[in-house]
């Protein structure tokens, strides 16, 4: 059984939530390891704010890092179906061939760092022919300025945004680009059950 992605809780949740978001839309209910949720809960939501506050600065790209990491290994040792890819800086951009959209096309989603006021993390679950379907954790409910971000109000399972492809390329701070190259950071994920060959090509 399929359950509804999550808002996060807090401020500086959005790391630990889109990774169990990724989970949610990859597998049934029945079917996710207690084991991985609390290890994604340990190991991220790991960085201190300017005032030295204990995890009120987010999830950092190194965690993510070591979560890819990590999973690969825990697939390894107990055969769960599940697969973790690692992308960072130029590797982490959208267009014909991109890691991100081969992946999206054949079923597997991404955890991607891009901004909303600062540093953010959402996931991306598929593709249409105006963009990337998204979900955001942090929630809202008005509609965005531009038209290259719309709401999605009826996938509750797997979106809420629609972003267009080449907005996400740009190395400004804006809303859900991913901004400067040196700090892109993206956890691709599949279940190696699921996983199938691309449907769209961009």
């Amino acid at each position: 059984m399929k359950i509804p992605l999550l808002y996060q809780r807090t401020e500086y949740d959005c790391g630990p939530t889109s990774l169990l978001n990724a989970f949610s839309f990859l597998f049934d209910l029945e079917d996710f390891p207690p084991d991985i949720l609390r290890h994604l809960m340990i190991c991220t939501l790991d960085s201190y704010n300017e005032k030295g506050e204990a995890y009120k600065n987010g999830t950092s790209n190194l965690a993510m890092s070591f979560i890819a990491g990590w999973l690969n290994e825990y697939a390894k040792a107990t055969k769960f179906p599940v697969r973790a890819e690692l992308f960072t800086g130029r590797d982490v951009y959208i267009s014909e061939g991109s890691q991100i959209l081969k992946a999206l096309g054949a079923g597997g989603a991404a955890v991607v760092r891009v901004f909303l006021d600062c540093a953010h993390f959402v996931t991306l679950t598929g593709l249409s022919e105006e963009g990337v379907e998204l979900f955001d954790p942090y929630y809202r409910n008005t509609p965005f300025s531009t038209k290259e971000i719309k709401m999605i109000d009826n996938k509750p399972f797997s979106a809420n945004r629609l972003v267009a492809f080449e907005h996400f390329n740009r190395e400004d701070k804006i809303s859900y680009a991913f901004g400067p190259v040196n700090d892109r950071v993206a956890v691709i994920l599949y279940n190696t059950n699921t996983c199938r060959k691309p449907e769209i090509n961009v």
